[in-house]
């Protein structure tokens, strides 16, 4: 067998003009749609069962319905179509400057849903892009930018060297479950109640960590790689700690987990800033990105808090 490839002997032009037809509802409309003579997209479909040995149309009275062969080449030259548009616009879009790809830090406080909303509408602009997301907590992005493994990064803590912009503060929110031993002392709890019970804390991801911060010098204190695990262990009434509002709007809505009434520090305010890693030659698309988040988090705030309201 030769190793030589074959290549397509059918045209995208020709593919066209077989889909037009289709969704046009026949080959006078398909003409009007292609700026074309109702004879050339009659020949280019000829041209397309001839090549193949197939009969993609069939005369139903006065209508041209498809065979079952031509609606399999029907399915199949519409994704050969919109691959070869993508790769198109892949093409212009790196040829502009934008990357191929894009790493973004993003501390875990900061809503997944919110950053899902952005990454989606970037996308939607910028398809071929890749995005690597790394989530990390508390030094691990600030590591990233250092170390130059992320792009862009939104973080508590800018580090040494890089500017930022305040993107927005997150309400934290010391909670447990309705029925841990915390709430049954009926009263405004100390930093003295909290030491004597099991503190769940999220790791620092970054390769320095220092094991106590943030917490509590708790008796028991029980270290997760993921909010959703410390989550989850609060409301089955393991532990106790401080969320941010966002991720557990829900429990607390419900009634799985309830705020502590602690008598001071019931609640932290942590300010996230939007980091470029390197602000002089951020690629279009990183800087992209960045206006994305920044629109994004600013409709999300108005939203939740009109005006009048805090700012967060």
């Amino acid at each position: 067998m030769s190793d030589t490839p074959s290549f397509p002997h059918i045209t995208l032009e020709q593919w066209r003009a077989l889909i037009a037809v289709v969704d046009a509802g026949g080959y006078l409309q398909a003409a009007e749609v292609l700026n074309k003579s109702q004879s050339a997209v009659t020949y280019a479909v000829q041209k397309i069962e001839a090549l193949l040995g197939v009969q993609a149309f069939e005369i139903v009275g006065r209508k041209a319905v498809l065979t079952p062969t031509g609606q399999m080449l029907y399915r199949r030259a519409r994704a050969l179509v919109e691959e070869a548009g993508g790769l198109e616009r892949a093409a212009r879009t790196l040829t502009a400057g934008w990357e191929a790809e894009i790493c973004l830090a993003v501390e875990i406080l900061f809503p997944t849903s919110l950053l899902f909303q952005c990454l989606d509408r970037f996308s939607r602009e910028s398809p071929m892009t890749r995005i690597e997301v790394l989530e990390s907590v508390i030094r691990g992005t600030s590591e990233a930018l250092i170390q130059r493994r992320a792009d862009l990064a939104i973080t508590p803590m800018i580090p040494p060297g890089f500017l930022g912009d305040p993107l927005r503060p997150l309400r934290l929110i010391a909670a447990a479950h309705p029925e841990h031993p915390l709430h049954q002392l009926d009263r405004p709890l100390t930093l003295q109640d909290l030491r004597r019970h099991r503190h769940l804390v999220v790791r620092d991801t970054g390769a320095t960590r220092d094991r106590k911060t943030g917490t509590v010098e708790a008796e028991q204190r029980w270290t997760v790689s993921h909010m959703a695990s410390s989550v989850e262990a609060a409301c089955m009434g393991l532990g106790f700690a401080w969320f941010p509002e966002d991720r557990i709007r829900d429990e607390l809505a419900d009634g799985r987990l309830k705020p502590l009434p602690l008598r001071e520090g019931g609640e932290r305010w942590v300010q996230l800033y939007l980091v470029l890693a390197d602000a002089d030659f951020a690629g279009p698309g990183t800087r992209r990105l960045a206006e994305v988040i920044r629109d994004a988090v600013a409709a999300d705030c108005a939203e939740r808090h009109p005006a009048g309201g805090p700012a967060a």
